[in-house]
Order: C-alpha cells, then sequence, then structure tokens
C-alpha cells in the first residue's frame, strides 16, 4: 500500500466540510485534482470512502471506520513534527465534549477535583446535546466526551472501542416551585393534571424520563406544557411556576436548598444516572493517553465529582 500523507490531509478536510469544492479551496488545489487524490486513496486503501450519491457528500461506513483512523494519522504526524520545531505540545489543551447539562453544573467541579490527583490539565470545553456529542467522539473530533449512563437508556458505544471511566453519580428528580404552604404546587401524588416540562423527543435524558413513565403502574395524568433538550431550560421554566421537571439533582442543589424548588414525589419516582468519561481507543493522542493512565492509578475519590 503507497499512501501519500497529503491524501489523508483531504480525506479529513473532506469529512469535516462534505463538499469536494470547500475541501479543494481549503487545500488549495483545484477541484479536479482533489477529488483525483482521493480517489486515489480509495484505490490504494482498496475501498470506497465517500459516498458520492448524496449532497452533502456523506462518508460510507468503512471511509467512517477509516476517518479514525486519518484523523489519529495526521495528527499524529503533526505532534511529532511539532516536537522536532521544539514546540510545547505536552501542554496542549484537550478538547472535551460534554452535554449542557454536564458542561453548566458538573464539569467545574469535576475538573477541580481530578486536578487535585492528576495536576494542571488544560482543556477546551464545548457543549452540546448527548447524540451529537457521541457523534463527534465517534469521528475522532474531541479528545474526550463527558456523557450520561443509565439503566433505562445507555448509549450504544461499543466498550472495547470507547473505553470509559465512572466519574460520577446522580440522581434526575421531580421538582416544582412549593406553594405557600411548602408543599409542591404541582405534587405527583395529585389527582389533578400536571403541567409537565418536558425533554424533546431526542434528548437523552427525555429517553430516561419516558422509559420510567413507560413502568409507571399509576399512570401520571401529565399535561406537556413545555419542551427543551436542556436541563437548564427546564429548570428555568419550573422556577417560574410554569411545571414540574425531572431534573439531574447537581443542577438544582441551590433551588433545593434554599426551597425555591421542592421535590413534586418521594424518591420512588428518582430516575438514577451515572456520569461517564469517554474516550477512543484508536485515537493516540499523548495528552489523552498519559492522562488515561494518571487515572488509573487515582483512588476512585479523585475520579468523581
Amino acid at each position: 500500500m503507497n499512501l501519500e500523507t497529503k491524501w489523508l490531509e483531504d480525506f479529513v478536510a473532506l469529512a469535516n466540510t462534505r463538499s469536494f469544492s470547500a475541501s479543494a479551496r481549503q487545500r488549495h488545489v483545484t477541484q479536479p485534482a482533489f477529488s483525483r487524490r482521493i480517489r486515489s486513496l480509495e484505490q490504494a486503501v482498496g475501498a470506497t470512502l465517500v459516498d458520492r450519491s448524496t449532497t452533502p457528500v456523506g462518508l460510507t461506513p468503512e471511509g467512517q471506520l477509516f476517518l479514525v483512523t486519518a484523523r489519529n494519522l495526521v495528527e499524529q504526524l503533526s505532534e511529532c513534527l511539532g516536537h522536532l520545531r521544539g514546540l510545547a505540545m505536552a501542554n496542549e489543551a484537550l478538547d472535551i465534549v460534554a452535554a449542557h447539562s454536564l458542561a453548566l453544573a458538573f464539569y467545574p467541579r469535576w475538573i477541580s477535583r481530578l486536578q487535585q490527583g492528576v495536576g494542571e490539565l488544560p482543556t477546551r470545553l464545548v457543549a452540546m446535546n448527548v447524540g451529537d456529542a457521541i457523534h463527534v467522539l465517534r469521528e475522532g473530533n474531541c479528545d474526550l466526551m463527558l456523557g450520561y449512563h443509565d439503566s433505562y437508556a445507555t448509549m450504544q458505544l461499543d466498550a472495547e472501542v470507547f473505553p470509559s471511566f465512572s466519574i460520577g453519580k446522580a440522581m434526575m428528580i421531580p421538582v416544582c416551585v412549593p406553594d405557600d404552604a411548602g408543599r409542591p404546587r404541582f405534587p405527583l401524588e395529585g389527582e389533578a393534571a400536571i403541567p409537565f416540562l418536558s425533554y424533546t423527543q431526542g434528548a437523552f435524558l427525555g429517553r430516561s424520563v419516558r422509559m420510567l413513565l413507560k413502568n409507571d403502574p399509576t399512570r401520571l395524568r401529565l399535561k406537556t406544557v413545555y419542551e427543551t433538550a436542556m436541563a437548564e431550560g427546564l429548570k428555568g421554566m419550573a422556577l417560574q411556576g410554569v411545571g414540574m421537571a425531572w431534573i439531574p439533582d447537581f443542577c438544582i442543589r441551590d433551588e433545593l436548598a434554599d426551597g425555591r424548588l421542592v421535590r413534586a414525589g418521594d424518591s420512588v419516582w428518582d430516575i438514577p444516572l451515572e456520569v461517564r468519561l469517554y474516550r477512543c481507543s484508536l485515537v493516540h493522542k499523548p495528552g489523552v493517553e498519559r492522562l488515561w493512565r494518571q487515572m488509573t492509578k487515582l483512588p476512585s475519590d479523585f475520579l468523581r465529582a
């Protein structure tokens, strides 16, 4: 097999832009020349990597798999050249993607705790929904991912390809504002229809709530009055007294402590969650490898927020 580095860089650019013309401009070549280079890569690999029948173009299953390797090789070569040029690559920040609620309410406490065990750890954090975060991890576009794991709606990630550390426990609890007597304004035990603040259909936490309700023998009378993919958005509406929502406990510590929010039902309605840190084992970035080795040596209390 005779592969040229520029073909790998071309393929990574095409995977990012999903456009032959845009990638050609980015790579400073004509579109015909760029297309020939992608064809040459496919011939060298012995597989069709690009699905040209769609607009924008997509990757075939073989292309998706090869993309991780291509990115890995390009990044490793770049890092090696950086070292040779005397660049301080050891201090390069790690790119982390996380669910919005984890990025806002969980990550600061957790990273502060972790750095007590591993030392200074430069990071770049991007918040997005869980589905997008999984996609970014699978395509090798991030170093690490913070995501949820629960018994109802587990993420479809191969444990060998995407190893993980358990870094926290959480509980989704039903909450609402209190009435004048301090009791929940929208109790789950009541007979009236409950205004429900819901996660949108594709939200990971929403799947967990729906599975709980599916197995509910009491058949709660819920009337959806608001939907969003973000737990923080539901918290904001709950604080305005609009309805009841299931929200991770680490998002509402202060609101529960000062009484702005109260439980709408007892612990039978709680949904246990686990927070995990994922990586892709096919990517061998030195900073990630070093962090992973350090984490295996730490006691569990340093790993958990």
